[in-house]
Formats: structure tokens, sequence, C-alpha cells
């Protein structure tokens, strides 16, 4: 079964009281337990980044993955299918799906 990236952009950071983050960690439990047997790694936050290339390191704000998630589908259509229900994409967030081309 193919294996894809859940890539996080946008939207703030965690709500700013301990209730909204205690429901908005209930709203994605809730979302992680409708991938069901697909869920491979429900992933994490992620902080600052910095970019390394052959032009040297660099700190870039622009490009900047807020966290990600790793899940199996049958499908693209089906990796799709099963984020647009996240509760990230609520709070304002966006969403990239990418899926691995391992062997």
């Amino acid at each position: 079964m193919p294996r894809f990236l859940i890539t996080y952009h946008g939207a703030s950071g965690p709500p700013p009281t301990p209730e909204a983050r205690e429901q908005m960690m209930s709203a994605f439990m809730a979302w992680a337990g409708s991938v069901g047997d697909g869920m491979v790694d429900p992933g994490a936050p992620l902080g600052p980044a910095r970019t390394v290339s052959s032009s040297g390191v660099s700190d870039d704000r622009a490009s900047e993955i807020g966290g990600y998630t790793v899940i199996d589908a049958a499908s693209m259509d089906d990796a799709v299918a099963a984020v647009q229900s996240h509760p990230f994409v609520s709070r304002g967030g966006t969403l990239q799906v990418s899926e691995s081309v391992a062997p």
C-alpha cells in the first residue's frame, strides 16, 4: 500500500489556554482514529528550520513546515480524502499530501 507524508503549513501555533490545547488535541486524536490502520506515524509539531544547500545555510521561513503525519492509503485520492476532515484545515492551515516513491 502506498505511503504518504502529510505536511502542515500555515495556521497559528497551539492555542494559548490549556483548555483550547486539550480541545485541539482531542480533535486531532479523533481524526487520527478515523484513519484507522492507515495511521503509520501521527507525527509531531516542528519548530524552526534551516535550509542547507550548496550555497550554504539559511533560515527559510517561506517554506517552513509546522508538522507532519505519515499514513498509508490505497491511492493519492484516498489519502487526500483522509485528510480533508483534518482539524488543522478548519483552523486555517493547509495540508500537503506527498506520495513516497520508495520501493
